[in-house]
C-alpha cells in the first residue's frame, strides 16, 4: 500500500514536472520575437513623432500629444535594456504597450492638424472680412470728412468781404 502511493505520488510529480516543464516552454518568449515586438513599437513610435510634428507645424496644440509620446520614449528605453539582459517576455510586454499606447496617436495628431487648418481658414477669413469692411469704412469717412470740410470753407469763403486793395 505504501509503495503504491509513493508511486502514484512519484508518477504525479513526474507528470506534473513535464507539464510545468513543456507548458514553459511553450509559452517562453525567444529573442526574434521580442526583437520584432520592439520593432514594431519602434516603428509606430516613429510615425506618431512624424504625425504629432507635422500637427505642431500646422499650429495644433499637441502638448498632450508630446508628454504621452516621451513617456513611451521612456518605456521603450527600459525595452531596451531588458531585451539586452535577456529578459524577452517583460520587453515584449512593455513593446506592446507602447505599442498600445501611440496605436492611436497618430489619427488624433492628424485631427488635431486638420482643426489647426480649418481654425487658421476661420481666421484668415474674419480678418479679410474686417480689414475689407475698414477699408471702406476709411475710404467713405475720407469722402464725407472732404465734402464736410469743403462746405464749410466754401461758407467761410462766402462770408467774408473781399478787400479792395488799390
Amino acid at each position: 500500500m505504501i509503495f503504491m502511493s509513493r508511486l502514484r505520488l512519484s508518477v504525479y510529480f513526474v507528470c506534473f514536472s513535464l507539464f510545468f516543464a513543456l507548458t514553459s516552454c511553450a509559452f517562453a518568449v525567444e529573442g526574434e520575437e521580442a526583437y520584432v515586438a520592439i520593432d514594431r513599437a519602434e516603428s509606430k513610435l516613429v510615425s506618431a513623432y512624424m504625425a504629432v510634428f507635422k500637427a505642431e507645424e500646422a499650429g495644433a496644440n499637441v502638448s498632450d500629444l508630446w508628454n504621452e509620446l516621451n513617456s513611451c520614449v521612456q518605456v521603450l528605453s527600459k525595452v531596451h535594456v531588458l531585451y539586452r539582459v535577456g529578459n524577452f517576455d517583460e520587453a515584449v510586454y512593455f513593446a506592446n504597450l507602447c505599442y498600445d499606447s501611440v496605436a492611436g496617436m497618430r489619427e488624433e495628431a492628424n485631427r488635431l492638424e486638420d482643426l489647426a487648418a480649418s481654425n487658421r481658414r476661420q481666421k484668415f477669413l474674419l480678418t479679410s472680412l474686417v480689414s475689407s469692411f475698414s477699408m471702406v469704412c476709411i475710404v467713405f469717412g475720407g469722402i464725407l470728412g472732404w465734402r464736410f470740410f469743403k462746405r464749410q470753407y466754401c461758407r467761410q469763403v462766402l462770408k467774408s468781404k473781399p478787400e479792395v486793395v488799390q
